[in-house]
């Protein structure tokens, strides 16, 4: 059968393009003075991200010099740690079994690895939609946060290509949000860039968010991998067979998107911001790839950040989690018989009405029967947004100039995740990874509507 030997010759090539990343070296890097022992109680924004799994990104630099490079990182990264110690310590749980997060001097403080793949370009990488390759590039691929009970919060690995080096990260979720990623991601690159100190310090008082003392008890499953139980212990289904694409929108794309949604103002209603235009734009189009039938729910689901919310509010420095996940939800058939300001119009109200009483109850609800979440139980059908196109993910330059890309590993991933990037530009152009059914995901790459192709 021709067809099934070009098959066989596809999986061989892809097999053959896989980077064959070489470790050279393992270290490890901690604050460049002592600081003692240092605790801070996790709370309850922390709690449901630990059994998700390490959160990591990737970013790609030009440059040749790459020993040079890996220095000036790991001298950075030993003056921004006096700060943002927590990342250099671990996770441990109090004799009440309350989660903390705990940085003493004696501890082996954030992995470093560096690596080469020198038979492969930035070119090569750029051109890839899926996280296969990206996974030789990053550490801890299939960890729970939960192992950060015994494993450093922060992993780095450094690999060398033939022009350029790629940072690939994967950082505790049980301890930080993206807003805190990115805030330590820019004080690091400043500090490679020639400045002495942190700009803007951490705000490290995690329990003046909340302070409930939150006793969790579990324990990974052992046999979590083999056969899909969760965090909970109940069998999961096989996993469907995901695609990972990007797709880039244009600040042009996005204005259309957001006149087109704010075409028909209903009375006294408020203009949809770009994410509730882009988000509905999403939504739609990832319900008309699925074929859901009309009565099917479909939720949407957005990590929102809570900082400004909560009462008192807290400083955009606040280190730790403070976002929550908010939901909405309608039958597809409702959602896809309305133009697009009806998703739109269901997501600003849920994004809207979640002020620091919902936040407070939301809290006292979970607090009274601690549920652990699995990265995937975003809801059914589900379109789930995280990351932010806020995230000035490309002004993280170290002195060497800007990333040629940033991206999410394969970490968190499940039908119907979406990570929004800021586009390489800068700018109001935004990328969307996409996570989603394979036969879904082909629908998805022909809908012009979606692509705002004519």
């Amino acid at each position: 059968n021709p067809a099934s030997t070009t098959m066989a010759d596809e999986v061989v090539k892809q097999q053959e393009q896989m980077l064959k990343a070489k470790i050279l070296s393992t270290t490890h890097v901690m604050p460049n003075k002592p600081l003692g022992r240092k605790e801070c109680q996790l709370v309850t924004f922390d709690l449901p991200y630990v059994a998700f799994y390490y959160n990591q990104k990737v970013l790609i630099y030009k440059g040749v010099e790459f020993e040079v490079m890996v220095e000036k990182l790991k001298d950075g990264l030993g003056i921004v740690l006096e700060e943002f110690h927590q990342l250099a310590g671990k996770l441990d749980k109090d004799d009440d079994g309350v989660f903390k997060v705990v940085y003493d001097d004696d501890m082996e403080g954030v992995e470093v690895v560096t690596a080469a793949a020198e038979g492969t370009e930035i070119a090569d990488l750029l051109d890839e939609e899926g996280t296969t390759k990206l996974k030789e590039l990053l550490p801890y691929n299939g960890i729970l946060n939960l192992e950060g009970l015994h494993r450093p919060l922060l992993a780095i690995q450094l690999t060398k290509l033939k022009d350029g080096l790629v940072m690939g990260l994967a950082f505790n979720h049980a301890i930080l949000d993206g807003t805190s990623t990115w805030h330590f991601m820019s004080e690091w690159a400043q500090i490679c860039s020639g400045a002495n100190s942190v700009s803007v310090p951490p705000f490290l008082e995690r329990t003046k968010a909340r302070n409930t003392r939150v006793k969790l008890i579990l324990s990974p499953p052992s046999d979590a991998q083999e056969n899909g139980a969760s965090a909970n212990g109940n069998v999961t289904k096989a996993e469907p067979q995901l695609r990972e694409k990007i797709f880039r929108f244009s600040e042009s794309a996005i204005d259309q998107v957001k006149s087109k949604v704010n075409a028909n103002p209903s009375d006294g209603s408020k203009p949809f911001s770009t994410f509730q235009s882009l988000s509905t734009h999403v939504w739609h189009a990832v319900t008309r790839a699925r074929q859901l039938k009309p009565e099917d729910y479909t939720v949407f689901t957005v990590f929102a950040d809570c900082r400004k919310r909560v009462d008192p509010p807290m400083p955009e420095s606040y280190f730790g989690n403070l976002i929550q996940a908010i939901f909405t939800v309608t039958a597809a058939g409702l959602l896809l018989a309305h133009p697009p300001e009806f998703g739109a119009a269901s997501i600003q109200g849920a994004i809207d009405a979640h002020d620091s009483k919902v936040i407070n109850a939301r809290n006292t609800e979970w607090e009274s029967n601690p549920k652990i979440f699995q990265y995937k139980d975003a809801g059914v059908n589900c379109v789930a947004v995280g990351s932010s196109p806020r995230f000035k993910v490309y002004d993280v330059d170290f002195g060497w100039g800007k990333p040629e890309t940033v991206r999410s590993g394969s970490n968190n991933r499940f039908d119907g995740m979406v990570y929004l990037y800021q586009a390489k530009g800068g700018g109001r152009g935004i990328d969307v990874e996409i996570s989603l059914e394979a036969n879904a995901m082909e629908k998805l790459e022909k809908d012009k509507e979606f692509l705002m192709e004519p």
